[in-house]
């Protein structure tokens, strides 16, 4: 029995299992209560159990953040010309290693993971041709979407959406609907021009055999492949030379302990990027790679066993929602990182995106739980796998995250206002 399953049996608090001891000098673990004092910013009584969509910074992370902006405000000037390359260079050059990349002009700051897709869909826009293909997940971030639109449409060529199985059950299902996607971007003499490819997908939210699909590519003549990875860095071990994509991008504002927002932007050949030098702005939340290297080495493991612990937290707690449901989760947990999608019992009636959301809603208003909430329309060959105990079909399904601060009282918040829903026989139509 692991010290975890011993902390969850006892019903000690969340975090006892990281044994801290008292301080949060380096190398040292925290304790619980240390924990919350670093997110004491937090609304208190909120059951923030959507990571995902903000992410979290730690108040020594914000300390920072503020000293890097009053440093910029008191003598711009000297800011510009002395501090902020070098600043700038640091925090590269620790991402240079964290992902993996070989050369520090590879890896650049961006804003987040949608100006990397602007970026990467400028540069082939202007040799995109009649007959050129880009091929996509349907489920890709809304306003990478509107962006491929309007470059790739503009220049008449076309989009292939390749539909992403769910609820899945291995990656196997997305191998084989890849290839089936590229085949049809392939059609009638098309060539692919660029492969988008998620590493995490957000909604619903399934870790993607990225490696594998990026080689498929290779395999298929794609030009070139570019790697959307949101919510990769700080849930995922993040190798850039091993995935092997032209592009990659992952946001340090949802996983990384960052102020939104940031993202680093590699690119493996030589990219022009318009965005280093974007005049006046302010670069603060750029700055702050050292000051998160710093925080997460407080931590038993560092990040490596930040991202494992928040791992196994999220997969228990969503077999805790499951069982207490009667439902199933979307995913196996290998094909989850720190986000995981859990089955809605089918007597809610989701049967629309406004019902998921009204939900989101009222479950935000009337029982203080932050979660977001999935509808996924069923398949018409819905196999019975997709149904609850009461043999109803699955159609909503909450996307719960774990990060640090979470405690089990979290989770036990959301179980217990979906029971209550049920009981009083409420459905989203109603809220």
């Amino acid at each position: 029995m692991t010290n975890m399953d011993k902390a969850m049996d006892e019903g000690e608090e969340d975090h006892d299992y990281l044994n801290g001891n008292g301080h949060s000098h380096h190398h040292n673990s925290n304790t619980a209560s240390q924990i919350q004092q670093h997110f004491s910013h937090h609304l208190q009584g909120i059951a923030r159990i959507n990571n995902g969509s903000f992410g979290c910074c730690p108040h020594s992370v914000l300390a920072a953040h503020h000293e890097w902006h009053l440093r910029f405000l008191r003598q711009p000037d000297k800011f510009y010309s002395d501090v902020l390359p070098d600043a700038l260079l640091h925090s590269r050059s620790l991402l240079k290693s964290l992902i993996n990349a070989d050369y520090l002009h590879q890896v650049s700051l961006i804003d987040n993971a949608t100006t990397a897709a602007a970026i990467v869909l400028r540069h082939i826009s202007t040799s995109l041709s009649r007959n050129d293909t880009v091929v996509m997940f349907n489920c890709a971030f809304q306003a990478v979407k509107k962006s491929i639109q309007a470059y790739v449409a503009t220049a008449g060529a076309s989009v292939v959406e390749i539909p992403l199985p769910f609820p899945v059950r291995s990656p196997q299902e997305i191998v084989a609907r890849f290839r089936k996607g590229l085949q049809r971007g392939k059609a009638n003499g098309s060539k692919i021009r660029l492969a988008i490819i998620d590493h995490i997908t957000s909604m619903p939210s399934v870790l993607i055999p990225v490696g594998e699909l990026v080689r498929i590519c290779r395999e298929e003549g794609v030009d070139q492949v570019f790697v959307d990875a949101a919510h990769a860095l700080g849930t995922v071990p993040v190798d850039v030379k091993e995935i092997g994509a032209d592009f990659y991008v992952t946001n340090l504002h949802k996983w990384f302990f960052c102020p939104p927002s940031v993202a680093v932007f590699y690119s493996r050949n030589e990219l022009p990027i318009e965005t280093s030098w974007i005049g006046t702005r302010d670069y603060s939340s750029q700055l702050l790679v050292p000051s998160v290297m710093e925080f997460v080495s407080t931590f038993e493991g560092g990040l490596e066993g930040i991202m494992k612990r928040n791992h196994e937290r999220v997969v228990q707690m969503g077999q805790m929602l499951i069982e207490s449901w009667g439902t199933i989760l979307g995913s196996p947990p290998h094909m989850c990182a720190s986000m995981i999608m859990v089955g809605l019992p089918s007597q809610l009636g989701i049967s629309s995106e406004d019902n998921a959301s009204k939900l989101r809603s009222h479950l935000r208003t009337c029982y203080g739980v932050e979660v977001p909430i999935h509808y996924q329309a069923p398949e018409d060959d819905a196999a019975t796998e997709t149904r609850d105990n009461k043999n109803g079909l699955i159609s909503g399904y909450a996307r719960i995250s774990h990060q640090v601060y979470n405690t089990v009282e979290d989770y036990h918040k959301f179980r217990d206002a979906i029971n209550q829903l049920v009981q009083d026989g409420k459905v989203c139509k109603m809220l």
